[in-house]
């Protein structure tokens, strides 16, 4: 089917709007249209067995014996519908369409009426019929042609993403929340089977794949298509969890049409109810929404996080609150098989993201931290950076991350860095923020590429040598070193100082507090190079007002911030014999992982200040994946002659205009 076709269908589809306008607000419209779609769509896949169900159903009527398995071989579906009733004679009964309807929609399998019930379905047949519409948009739907020979699953789900799509725009939705660009999805499906195709091609071959963030269902489907693809006598077994109950739905009903099981397909949020707990998979893939704060799982996930650590599936970190796309990929990571001692069993699994993953956070951060255990434990096999305004509901740029734990020996303790982002060809008509798209050719040429990542690398005169790098997991590390430089100070008693001993609680709160001003004012523009001297010269002030001397560290604290001074040749303050850092002067710098931070500290910081030290104890160990910077090409400006001749040049053009107009 081509795609004006399944726009077709679409437009049939949406055309009931005509009939909602005014009894529903447009951002109503698909609470109708999308289970109206679904019911139609069920009801064409199962019209050839109705007949046959239909009497099977009346054989068991009133027996005690569960007739379940019966009707479920009668259809050949997993669902079945007992009734006798279709859409076309409910519509023919206007009087008795919402009875009727009532009536067919209870007679489907509980597997398919959970559907309909999470579009909550009912109240919608209440609402059209209280409006006098119901029979009106049952008629429309009857004249729609969704048998499987006219509309094949695959297109089916082309459908049902225009259908969102248009709802989505409608109620100020983003498309992308529910659905990913099909193109994509083969890119990044081909990428993660790539390696495995001998393997998939072997007969009875079974493969689980999950998707913790199904949507629709659109990348299950394609992982399905591209396996039994390569192998037709290959079982894929697809899972799924989301949390939008009509994206839930449509992905259970199209896994029930394919013959799929649909209670594989969980409903809820991944983090505070992992729907597939306990379970391994062979693929993983996903399409989270970007940038989303997980607020509203923190007690769970903290608890997790602090009472399983390591057991669990967030012990290697918490991002920020405001992204949980690295609890998305923890998640999918908990889910790996193990690999046996043979080298067998293990998984991989792709991930769409946005660049903050790569290296948001400092070292020590939860980020920071994830990315650490990751590539610690040689997971990461490569990122793949694919082209901008690629997306439904974003124009920013995107990544695949790769992941396994069964590299082959050669990707062992290594990551591919693969820049696609030129990679694309231009929309003849924009969806949302899409306007690129990546054709067959554009996907193949990655694909190859990824797979001779290693070799293009190192070979100069690979046609695409600039565009792939190879690194040990290592070079993404680095040491967080702070560096201190010794407080100096001189002393002075200025107006300022008299200002501040005012200003002081530490010194205020103190009895003689008094007595010092009046001392301190005698030595009003006096200075000393050495505290010692200062402290001397003040303590005699004191004494000569008729004052005493107070004790103890807070005082001594307090006064040294009133009276000093910073200055580069000013005295080194101690502390037990040691330089006092000056925190206003300490500074942080970034030492590769590996390289002996005291020999970087000679060869970097002390031509510049000699006596610069770090303080050990609060080095960090940071990862982090400066993508861009690896494939950042220096760019010269353009010389001013050259823009100085094309601003003469615009000059020219627009003093023309002007006098065209002023003739």
């Amino acid at each position: 089917m081509n795609s004006s076709k399944h726009t077709e269908l679409a437009n049939h589809a949406w055309s009931v709007a005509d009939l909602l306008r005014g009894d529903y607000k447009q951002s109503d419209y698909g609470k109708v249209i999308l289970p109206f779609t679904v019911l139609r769509r069920l009801e064409c896949v199962l019209e050839p067995t109705r007949e046959k169900v239909a009497e099977i159903a009346e054989q068991y009527k009133g027996s005690d014996i569960d007739p379940d398995r019966f009707l479920r071989r009668a259809s050949g579906h997993a669902f079945y519908n007992r009734s006798g009733l279709t859409l076309k004679k409910i519509a023919a009964d206007p009087q008795n369409a919402a009875k009727n309807l009532a009536v067919y929609v209870g007679a489907f399998s509980d597997n398919a009426r959970g559907v309909l019930d999470r579009f909550e379905f009912a109240q919608q047949i209440k609402r059209l019929d209280g409006a006098g519409l119901l029979y009106q948009v049952i008629g429309k739907f009857t004249d729609l042609d969704l048998r499987p020979k006219v509309v094949p699953n695959h297109n089916m789900g082309y459908i049902f993403e225009e259908l969102i799509r248009r709802f989505s725009e409608q109620s100020n939705e983003t498309a992308g929340e529910h659905f990913t660009p099909r193109e994509v999805i083969q890119l990044m499906v081909r990428l993660l089977v790539a390696p495995d195709g001998d393997a998939l091609q072997l007969p009875g071959a079974v493969r689980t794949v999950l998707d913790p963030a199904c949507g629709t269902g659109g990348m299950l489907s394609a992982m399905d298509d591209l396996i039994t693809g390569l192998n037709q006598g290959a079982t894929v077994e697809v899972y799924g969890q989301e949390l939008n109950p009509e994206s839930w739905a449509i992905c259970r009903s199209d896994l029930m049409i394919k013959g799929q099981d649909p209670e594989n397909i969980a409903f809820g949020n991944s983090f505070s109810d992992d729907g597939h707990a306990r379970k391994t998979f062979d693929y993983m893939l996903a399409n989270p929404p970007f940038g989303v704060e997980w607020k509203k799982v923190k007690d769970e996930v903290e608890a997790e996080h602090k009472s399983l650590g390591e057991a669990g599936r967030f012990g290697a970190g918490l991002p920020r609150i405001n992204d949980g796309s690295l609890l998305f990929l923890q998640h999918m990571i908990s889910k790996m098989k193990p690999v046996d001692v043979n080298g067998g069993g293990g998984s991989r699994l792709a991930i769409v993201f946005n660049g903050s993953p790569l290296f948001t956070g400092a070292a020590g951060s939860g980020e920071s931290e994830i990315r650490r255990w990751i590539l610690e434990n040689d997971w990461l096999e490569g990122i793949v950076a694919l082209p901008d305004q690629l997306f439904y509901n974003t124009g920013i740029s995107t990544y695949f991350w790769i992941l396994t734990n069964r590299k082959d020996p050669d990707h062992k303790g290594k990551v591919v860095l693969l820049d696609a982002r030129d990679q694309w060809q231009k929309m003849r008509k924009s969806l949302g923020d899409k306007r690129k798209e990546l054709s067959t050719d554009h996907i193949a040429t990655v694909v190859k590429l990824y797979g001779e990542a290693l070799d293009a690398a190192k070979d100069s005169d690979h046609p695409l040598h600039a565009k792939v790098k190879v690194f040990h997991n290592e070079d993404f590390g680095y040491q967080r070193i702070t560096v201190e430089r010794p407080l100096k100070l001189r002393f002075e008693v200025t107006e300022e100082t008299l200002t501040e001993l005012e200003a002081s609680k530490v010194i205020q709160k103190l009895p003689q507090a008094p007595t010092l001003a009046d001392a301190f004012k005698t030595l009003m523009g006096k200075s000393w190079t050495t505290k010692q001297d200062a402290w001397l010269a003040l303590k005699d002030a004191v004494v000569q007002a008729g004052g005493t001397w107070p004790t103890g560290a807070p005082f001594n604290k307090a006064l040294r911030e009133v009276i000093g001074v910073r200055d580069p040749e000013g005295e080194v303050q101690l502390i037990k014999g040691q330089p006092e850092p000056d925190a206003e002067l300490r500074d942080y710098e970034n030492v590769p992982l590996g390289e002996e931070v005291e020999e970087y500290l000679a060869r970097e910081v002390h031509p510049h200040v000699r006596d610069a030290w770090i303080d050990h104890s609060k080095t960090k160990i940071g990862y982090e994946i400066p993508f861009t910077r690896h494939f950042y090409v220096y760019k010269p400006p353009r010389p001013l002659a050259e823009i100085d001749a094309e601003l003469k040049a615009l000059e020219a053009e627009i003093q023309a205009l002007l006098g065209e107009v002023t003739e």
